[in-house]
């Protein structure tokens, strides 16, 4: 099929095709570059330097001294290299005049494509006229005339595109985005191509550039300015940011973004970022001075009340560094002026920001941590100085394979202290050995032995600084020995069914655990207990160390899996029986309080890329009512999807633990391809929690959370969007509201 040729401008006719004719001779066979074959020929010059070159043909004028080389002529002298139908090199003035199909090659790898090069017998410096540079970075300037001088290019009257030029057929294609410029300047040394009245065009729009603007060519990052964003949001009005890069090297890099509002005072933003022997790390920060909300619950501030204007900042920083093959330091960093000015300006929606340093040895049969962790609060009614800070928080384990019993022994030891500023301090240490033997018998049954062997000591004071009455523990030091033997028996069968393979494996554990104490060591780190598919067969239900399930059980349950081509389908399902009377230690609500369970089980399917469905749930023993309903399903191909999220947690747990809440939660998100480029996205959350579920709630039972619809383009070299968001969010004062985003970003620029 053949290309469609349409009218247009011919002012427009001849930029829209010096880009396409130049790309097309690029991959042409006669000027394919090739490693250079044994020469023919070697010229010396008169600087005593050997010139090699190839041709079908060569005659030498002696009188004049005029070397002419015919068909398939290659030529090469100090890294520089010529392919030409044509050279004609005069030796007397040092002249080669390449013609017909010239590919001109410097040593850092561009291409110089052209009809007819003037050249110096060094093949640096010369004249070319209707040529095609191609950049080691893939993009590719055509030009009517060009001069290289040394390893720096000037170009006349040239275009500039990192685009494609042709379609996949081979066909001319105007690409999304050019540069044209009077003149251009391109030195491989620092990498930029710069424009002297050059001109945007965008889907053949004109846009004005700066007088004089540069990319990168070589795809790595140079200083410059970055592509903008804009913003039109409720707090701020309407916000332009031009992001500054500045390239401090090739392992380091500085971008200062300067924030300017309509609707407040400027703010800046910066980030570094380095990469170094030993690992890397970056740092950020962001800098305003405007008004402080008031974060409270009660009531927002009065209109004639005079508002606090202070500097409002926040900063992060994360990095890696590896010492030694074992030894590595790990830190995230983050930290705010006030709960609100993450929010306002866009910076992160989360409501804890997480401080962390943490040194680690990893080998093959041990681990080591040394830890130290804080936290910020950034929700109304977080008290800063009741936020718990670990520090020190060790642990240690190592693994060793008993020569005598076989299996696998896991030693460990751990050590915690918890501060804070007001409230309840608690230091913990710990010892624990635990060993696991995994066997087979005759008929195929998998048997899990373990043994488990813990001592504790705690300390804790300022008990009653705590409100909830199960976290508290008593003040003093307190001890404790924890002891378990478990037996875990699985019997897989396996099997064809409906064109497929199924497998069958039902499941039975034991854990045997004498009575341990609990309620008088505080509970710092297993407070969000809850009975899910993931933990039914756990040794200790409860996540952390702090309280130990001391409750002799028997847990039982059943795995079905089935696979067929482009089809695989799996569930779980289980319930466990404690075996004494003793009273349970489990909150009413999580499923465990009674000797016989809830049933919890997990349901996934997948049908290819098409469908994507996991589903949870646990069903209460007494009254069969769903206690937790959760559902993720994804369902379409990677460019036009839909996906739910459904979350309900119907436990009826005291609302005074405010770690295990009741609450209900749909999530919808979605996109559409409707054209080649072109796509529409949304997604929303809504908060379906009322009063009943949760008492503190300020839900109503249909609450949305955050909206967002967009429309976005987005080929091989430009990606652009407009995004519409409202966030219902509430904290004291303080309301997000409606933002407009405008993404634009032009590729093959570099950073």
């Amino acid at each position: 099929m053949g290309c469609g040729l349409r009218k247009r401008k011919p002012w427009r006719l001849i930029w829209w095709t010096a880009l396409p004719l130049a790309g097309m001779a690029v991959p042409a066979r006669a000027v394919d570059v090739q490693p250079v074959p044994e020469p023919v020929a070697e010229v010396e010059p008169a600087a005593g330097e050997v010139v090699e070159f190839t041709a079908d043909q060569v005659a030498y004028d002696s009188g004049s001294e005029v070397i002419t080389a015919l068909g398939q002529v290659r030529m090469q002298r100090e890294g520089n290299y010529v392919a030409a139908d044509k050279i004609t090199w005069s030796r007397a003035s040092g002249q080669v005049l390449a013609e017909g199909n010239v590919v001109v090659i410097n040593p850092q790898g561009d291409r110089l494509v052209g009809e007819r090069v003037e050249l110096s017998d060094t093949l640096r410096d010369g004249t070319i006229d209707n040529l095609l540079v191609a950049l080691e970075s893939g993009g590719r300037i055509a030009a009517a005339r060009g001069t290289r001088s040394g390893e720096i290019i000037t170009l006349d009257n040239a275009v500039y595109s990192p685009c494609p030029v042709t379609t996949e057929g081979g066909c001319p294609k105007r690409p999304s985005w050019m540069i044209t410029a009077a003149r251009v300047v391109y030195d491989p040394a620092t990498g930029r191509v710069r424009f002297r009245g050059g001109r945007l065009q965008l889907f053949g729009i004109t846009l004005p550039l700066l007088p004089i603007f540069s990319v990168g060519a070589d795809g790595e990052g140079a200083t410059g300015w970055l592509s903008p964003e804009l913003k039109i949001s409720r707090n701020n009005g309407f916000e332009v940011a031009v992001p500054y890069y500045l390239r401090l090297g090739p392992n380091r890099d500085f971008t200062v973004t300067p924030h300017i509002y309509t609707g407040t005072l400027p703010a800046l933003g910066a980030q570094y970022r380095e990469l170094n022997s030993l690992g890397a790390f970056q740092a950020s920060g962001f800098l305003a001075y405007s008004e402080v909300e008031r974060s409270s619950l009660f009531g927002s501030v009065p209109e004639d009340e005079d508002r606090d204007r202070r500097l409002r900042g926040y900063f992060a920083a994360n990095g890696k560094f590896q010492l030694d093959p074992l030894w590595s330091v790990t830190g995230f960093l983050r930290a705010a002026t006030d709960k609100t000015v993450t929010r306002r300006y866009d910076i992160t929606r989360d409501d804890r920001l997480r401080n962390f340093v943490n040194a680690e040895r990893i080998s093959p049969d041990s681990y080591i941590s040394i830890a130290g962790w804080a936290f910020q609060g950034l929700r109304a009614d977080d008290e800063q100085k009741q936020i718990p800070i670990a520090l020190p928080a060790i642990d240690a384990r190592w693994n060793i394979e008993p020569p005598a019993l076989g299996g696998n022994l896991q030693l460990q030891a751990n050590s915690l202290a918890i501060l804070r500023i007001d409230g309840q301090d608690t230091q913990r240490a710990f010892a624990s050995a635990r060993w696991d033997i995994r066997r087979l018998t005759t008929m195929g049954q998998q048997l899990m032995l373990t043994a488990y062997a813990r001592g504790d000591v705690y300390h804790t004071d300022e008990a009653g600084e705590t409100p909830v009455a199960i976290y508290r523990g008593t003040d003093g030091w307190h001890t404790r020995g924890i002891a378990a033997l478990a037996a875990d028996v699985q019997w897989p069968l396996i099997g064809s069914f409906l064109g497929g393979v199924q497998r069958i494996v039902p499941r039975v554990q034991v854990v045997l655990t004498p009575p341990t104490p609990n309620l008088s060591i505080p509970n710092e780190d297993a407070r969000s207990v809850d009975l899910e598919d993931s933990n039914l067969f756990a040794l200790n239900r409860f996540r952390g160390y702090d309280r130990w399930e001391d409750s002799s059980r028997i847990t039982y349950g059943a795995e079905w899996h089935y696979t067929r081509p482009n089809l695989a389908v799996s569930t779980v399902i289980g319930q466990s029986y404690r075996l004494n009377r003793r009273p349970g230690i489990f909150p009413e609500g999580t499923g465990l309080t009674d000797r016989l369970s809830d049933v919890v089980g997990r349901t996934s399917i997948q049908y290819g890329r098409f469908l994507d469905l996991t589903h949870r749930y646990r069903v209460d023993k007494d009254n069969f009512a769903v206690r937790r309903n959760e559902l993720d399903l994804t369902i379409g191909s990677l460019e036009t999807y839909a996906q739910i999220g459904y979350l309900r947690l119907n436990r009826d747990i005291d609302p005074t633990i405010e770690d295990l809440r009741d609450r209900e939660e749909l999530r919808l998100a979605g996109r559409v391809k409707f054209a080649r480029y072109w796509s529409i996205f949304g997604a929303t959350v809504l908060d379906l929690t009322n009063t009943d579920e949760d008492p503190f709630s300020l839900a109503d039972g249909y609450e949305p959370v955050r909206n967002r619809i967009g429309v976005a383009y987005e080929d091989d070299c430009l990606e652009l969007g407009l995004t519409w968001r409202r966030d219902y969010e509430r904290l004291g004062e303080f309301r997000k509201g409606t933002t407009f985003a405008l993404q634009f970003r032009l590729k093959g620029l570099g950073r």
